[in-house]
C-alpha cells in the first residue's frame, strides 16, 4: 500500500490538473475560456431552473388534426374496400368521427361488412336496414391513439431540447392535449424545435417564379413554396405530386456536414427507406426530386443517377447552425401532430433568492466546519485531509462543467453531503491508523495496516451508496435526478482523493520525515 510507482503518481498528478482545468472556468467571467472544443476546458456548469431560471413554455397537441386526417385515412380506406366488394354507394361522407354511405344494393351488406373488417381492423360498424353504414373508429382504439400521440410527443421533444440527456428539462404531460416545458436556462429560440418537422421526398412536376405559378393544377399535384430564391430575389414555388416516394420515418440517421464548401447536413436511410429511395431516383433520372419540410421545399435537386448507397445530402442556403438544428429535427423524427404554444414566458429562480443564498451559506459554514473539525481532531494528517477535500470539490465541479450536467438545488445538497462522506473515508482510515499505533506498530506499519484494512469498509459503503444513487437516478426526475448526480459524481471523486490522494500526501510526508513516532 505504501509503494508508489512513478506512473501511479504521475496519473494522480495529471488527473488533479485536469479538475483544476475544468473547474476553473465556474471562477471567471463567462466566456474568458472558450478553446472551441466540448471536451477541452472553458465550460461552466449548467445551473438548474431553480438557480438561474429559464424558458417556461406550454404547449398544445393538435390530436384533432391527426383524428381527421386518420378520418380520411378511414374514408379511402372504405373505398377500397367497396370497390373489392364491387358495390356502388350514392356517396361516401365523413360526419363528425363517422364515415356514412348507403349502399344501393343492400344484398352487399355482408360482402362489405367483411371487406371494411379485413382492410381496417378496430372499427365500430352499424348498418340500418335501407343499406346504411355508419364507420367509426372504437373508443378504446381512439383514446389509445390519443395516449401514444402524447407519450411519442413528449419524448420526441425531449430528444430535440436535451438530445445530450444533461440540461435536465422537465418536460411534462399536463391534461389530456397539454405539455409543460421548462428548460433551464432556455431562450425563445428553442421554440424553432417544436416544428412539425415531417419530411418527406416527393417528384417535382414544374418549377415556377411564385408570382408566375399556374392557377389551376393538375390532379395529384400540389404548390408548394421553396425556401430558396432565384437569380432575381423572387421566391421560388414548386409543383410537386402529392405523391410521397420516402418519408422521414425511413430516416435513420442525420449530421451536419459541409457539401461544395457549404453547410449541408448528411442523412441516412434504413433498409425500406434505401430501397424506395434507389427505386424513386431510378424513376426520376435527370429530374428534380423535391425534398421537402413542414410542407415548404427545402432543396429539389436533379437525379444525375440512381442513388442507392442509402445516404444523401440536402443542401441550400444553410448557415452551420440552421444545418444543426435541421438535422436535430430530422434525427428525433417529426412530430405525430402539431404543437402551439399557449403560454411562453422566462422565469426566475424558482426556489426563491434567499433559499438560494441561505443554501449557499449553510454549503459554506458546513464545509468550513469540517476543515476546522480535521485539523483539531487529527492534526497534520488532518490538514491532509482538508488539502484531498478541496481536490475532491474541485474533480466534483471539473466532472459537472465537462459533462455538462445540469446543477440543482438539490445537487447543492448532493456536493454538501459528498463532503461530509469524503471526510468519512478518512475519519476510517485515520481511526485505523491510530489503532494501529497504540497497539504498538511502527509508522510505516501503523499506516500501511491503516489503509489496507479501512479499505474494504470504505469500497462497501460507498458502493451501497452508489447503487441508490443509480436507483435514484434512473427512477427519479428533476430534481431527485440532479441530487442523484452530484451524489454519483461525488462517490467518484471522494473515493479517489481519500484512497490515491491522500494517501500519496501521507506516504510522501513518511518517506521524506523518517518520523519514529506517528501522532494523530
Amino acid at each position: 500500500m505504501l509503494n508508489f510507482p512513478t506512473w501511479k503518481k504521475v496519473l494522480i498528478l495529471i488527473i488533479c490538473g485536469l479538475g483544476f482545468a475544468y473547474a476553473t472556468p465556474n471562477f471567471l467571467k463567462e466566456g474568458t475560456i472558450n478553446l472551441g472544443s466540448d471536451w477541452l476546458p472553458g465550460k461552466r456548469m449548467n445551473l438548474g431552473l431553480d438557480l438561474r431560471g429559464g424558458l417556461h413554455l406550454l404547449l398544445d397537441v393538435d390530436i384533432d388534426s391527426v383524428f381527421r386526417q386518420q378520418m380520411e385515412n378511414l374514408k379511402a380506406t372504405t373505398r377500397i374496400s367497396l370497390r373489392a366488394a364491387k358495390a356502388r354507394t350514392a356517396g361516401i361522407s365523413i360526419r363528425g368521427n363517422s364515415i356514412v354511405f348507403k349502399l344501393n344494393d343492400t344484398s352487399k351488406i355482408e360482402e362489405v361488412r367483411r371487406r371494411l373488417r379485413d382492410n381496417v381492423g378496430k372499427i365500430d360498424t352499424q348498418v340500418e336496414e335501407n343499406g346504411v353504414f355508419r364507420i367509426s373508429y372504437s373508443d378504446q382504439f381512439l383514446a389509445d391513439q390519443r395516449e401514444d400521440i402524447l407519450n411519442r410527443t413528449v419524448e420526441i421533444i425531449r430528444i430535440r431540447i436535451d438530445p445530450e440527456g444533461v440540461l435536465e428539462a422537465s418536460i411534462q404531460r399536463q391534461g389530456v392535449k397539454r405539455i409543460l416545458v421548462q428548460v433551464p436556462g432556455g431562450d425563445a429560440s428553442l421554440k424553432d424545435r417544436f416544428k412539425t418537422a415531417k419530411l418527406t421526398f416527393q417528384e417535382v412536376s414544374s418549377m415556377h417564379s411564385c408570382a408566375e405559378a399556374p392557377k389551376r393544377l393538375r390532379g395529384g399535384t400540389t404548390l408548394m413554396r421553396s425556401k430558396d430564391q432565384d437569380d432575381y430575389d423572387q421566391p421560388i414555388c414548386y409543383v410537386v405530386k402529392k405523391r410521397v416516394r420516402v418519408g422521414g420515418e425511413n430516416v435513420s440517421d442525420a449530421s451536419a456536414t459541409y457539401h461544395e464548401n457549404r453547410p449541408a447536413v448528411n442523412f441516412q436511410f434504413d433498409t425500406v427507406g434505401a430501397r424506395k429511395f434507389c427505386k424513386a431516383s431510378r424513376e426520376n433520372v435527370n429530374r428534380q426530386l423535391a425534398i421537402i419540410l413542414d410542407n415548404q421545399v427545402i432543396s429539389a435537386p436533379v437525379i444525375n443517377e440512381a442513388i442507392c448507397q442509402g445516404s444523401g445530402v440536402i443542401s441550400g442556403r444553410f448557415t452551420i447552425k440552421e444545418a444543426q438544428e435541421l438535422a436535430l429535427l430530422i434525427r428525433a423524427g417529426a412530430l405525430p401532430a402539431a404543437v402551439t404554444p399557449l403560454e411562453e414566458r422566462s422565469v426566475g429562480p424558482g426556489m426563491g433568492q434567499d433559499a438560494i443564498d441561505a443554501g449557499k451559506a449553510a454549503s459554506i459554514i458546513g464545509f468550513v466546519a469540517v476543515l476546522i473539525f480535521m485539523i483539531i481532531v487529527y492534526g497534520r494528517f488532518g490538514i491532509m485531509a482538508d488539502i484531498a477535500l478541496f481536490i475532491n470539490v474541485g474533480l466534483l465541479v471539473a466532472l459537472l462543467s465537462a459533462l455538462q450536467a445540469t446543477l440543482t438545488l438539490p445537487g447543492i445538497a448532493g456536493i454538501v453531503l459528498t463532503v461530509g462522506m469524503a471526510v468519512d473515508a478518512n475519519v476510517l482510515i485515520f481511526e485505523r491508523i491510530r489503532e494501529e499505533v497504540l497497539s504498538g506498530r511502527t509508522p510505516f506499519n501503523a499506516v500501511e495496516a491503516g489503509y489496507s484494512r479501512a479499505l474494504v469498509t470504505i469500497i462497501d459503503s460507498n458502493l451501497t451508496t452508489l447503487i441508490a444513487a443509480v436507483l435514484l437516478y434512473t427512477f427519479g426526475s428533476g430534481p431527485v435526478q440532479g441530487f442523484a448526480v452530484t451524489l454519483t459524481f461525488g462517490l467518484i471523486t471522494s473515493m479517489f482523493t481519500a484512497i490515491m490522494v491522500t494517501r500519496l500526501m501521507v506516504v510522501s510526508w513518511l518517506r521524506a520525515k523518517q518520523p519514529k513516532e506517528l501522532v494523530i
